[in-house]
């Protein structure tokens, strides 16, 4: 499995200096499209993606991605209950819970 990356130029430029090599550069006119071909590529086993690109994806299509387990789409970027949710529902396991909690 890879970790693959779904965005912009610039927001895909930090992910391939820290050596993700799949990787899917779409803008606003084809990210639905791009996003149905990061899906269906059996690597890919997370997908990071730009918090704020995930509006030009219809509500619908938008809650499938996000429910996904294969790959385990990660948005980077927005709100840290967004990923502490994801993670420990992937991994069963609430990283970020304090001891005294």
């Amino acid at each position: 499995m890879e970790i693959a990356v779904i965005g912009s130029d610039e927001f895909t430029l930090g992910f391939r200096l820290a050596g993700v090599r799949r990787v899917f550069v779409a803008g606003k006119e084809d990210y639905q499209e791009k996003m149905q071909e990061a899906m269906s590529d059996s690597n890919v086993g997370i997908l990071a993606v730009n918090a704020e690109d995930l509006r030009h994806l219809p509500n619908n299509y938008k809650t499938k991605v996000m429910d996904s387990i294969q790959p385990v789409v990660v948005p980077v970027g927005g709100d840290q209950s967004d990923l502490r949710e994801k993670v420990r529902r992937v991994i069963g396991v609430d990283l970020f819970k304090a001891e005294d909690e």
